[in-house]
């Protein structure tokens, strides 16, 4: 009877020291692609995020608990990380990171949104925001914000009459196709040649000779990273020497990487970019992912950093662990570098979780991403 009472209180002890420390931490679940065609970007979100971790946790955590992280990798598949976000959520996730791809975003937010849980994503299609999710927030503008901010590169520096668009035939792609398309049509630019392709293809020979054909002015590439880099290569192979012009992608470092001397001359504008290093916060993350990693990071990796840096900050002002609460204090939020440094830059969100935030133009100059302006909040 005596070794009984001796083994449920042992088990009583035990549970509630599990209790006691699952209380002395914050998890968050970081849902993303780490294998499959979204592994690009989903190991840089995966590596800028434990940067900010890392510093969270320096700086006292969140409430005064240490920040853990789960990692679940989705392989770009939509139905799996649909399942991932109520796995991470049944672990204990008070907040999810991710995913990146759109596709798999519009499957997995609802199960966040179910659960009441804050969700970070990388995605950028502009379907994201307009479902009226409450609990889901972009970590850079959508293409429906991001995609106008070129027009006047199109109509005022190339003063261009017709155009081509080359793009991937995806959630990410078609949104910020139809976004640019709509551009060009209110700018009295015709579309000339329209080209898409498909998520993985590894053949653009017939793509760029289409394009090479029409012999537009300029063409808007709007693809993702690996796609992005097969696209270039294929085009300095076939001399197609009018400016190719993108969104986000066609200057990341890892594109860069993969298409080598072909991404030479390649502009695009990005909501935020490792080459900013000009900007602290920036500067300082960018040095310390290369001491991490021996690469430079892209704009995922930054995507990721803010977002737990904002999980942090948000979740500090509510005071206390509660999903509704911190998504009720996100809207109409902003956030200033000034008081806010690891945002980086003075950063708002509105009602629906768009992100607002100051931009930049990259070039791609000697195989290195150069700023080459900034483009105000909008």
């Amino acid at each position: 009877m005596y070794r009984k009472y001796l083994l449920a209180l042992s088990a009583a002890v035990v549970a509630f020291s599990s209790s006691a420390k699952a209380e002395d931490v914050v998890k968050l679940g970081m849902v993303v692609e780490l294998s499959g065609p979204g592994a690009p970007a989903g190991t840089n979100w995966r590596d800028g995020i434990k940067i900010a971790i890392d510093e969270v946790n320096a700086d006292g955590g969140i409430l005064g608990k240490k920040v853990e992280l789960g990692e679940y990798d989705t392989q770009t598949d939509p139905q799996v990380s649909r399942a991932l976000v109520q796995k991470a959520i049944d672990d204990g996730a008070y907040a999810i990171l991710g995913t990146i791809y759109s596709g798999s975003t519009m499957v997995n937010m609802l199960v966040a949104q179910q659960n009441s849980i804050p969700q970070f994503v990388g995605s950028e299609a502009p379907s994201i925001v307009e479902k009226g999710n409450p609990f889901v927030f972009r970590t850079s503008t959508g293409a429906q914000k991001g995609v106008p901010a070129l027009t006047p590169y199109f109509t005022d520096t190339l003063k261009a009459k017709k155009v081509g668009v080359a793009w991937l035939n995806n959630e990410f792609g078609k949104g910020g196709h139809d976004v640019f398309v709509e551009e060009m049509k209110k700018a009295g630019i015709e579309v000339v040649i329209d080209v898409a392709s498909e998520q993985a293809q590894t053949d653009y020979a017939a793509d760029v000779a289409k394009l090479k054909q029409a012999n537009p002015e300029a063409i808007f590439v709007y693809m993702n990273q690996e796609e992005s880099a097969r696209f270039l290569i294929e085009a300095k192979k076939q001399g197609l020497n009018m400016p190719l012009i993108g969104e986000v992608t066609l200057t990341e470092a890892k594109v860069v990487e993969l298409a080598g001397p072909a991404a030479d001359g390649a502009i695009a504008h990005v909501g935020i970019t490792a080459a900013a290093t000009d900007v602290p916060a920036i500067g300082e993350f960018s040095k310390k992912f290369e001491e991490a990693y021996k690469r430079k990071p892209t704009h995922d990796a930054l995507k990721g950093y803010v977002g737990v840096w904002t999980t942090k900050y948000v979740t500090d002002m509510v005071g206390k662990l509660d999903g509704e609460a911190f998504a009720e204090k996100m809207r109409g939020l902003c956030l200033t570098a000034a008081d806010y440094p690891k945002i980086a830059l003075d950063t708002c969100w509105d009602d629906r979780g768009e992100m607002s935030r100051p931009s930049f133009m990259v070039q791609v100059k000697d195989g290195v991403p150069t700023v080459i302006g900034t483009v105000p909040a909008n």
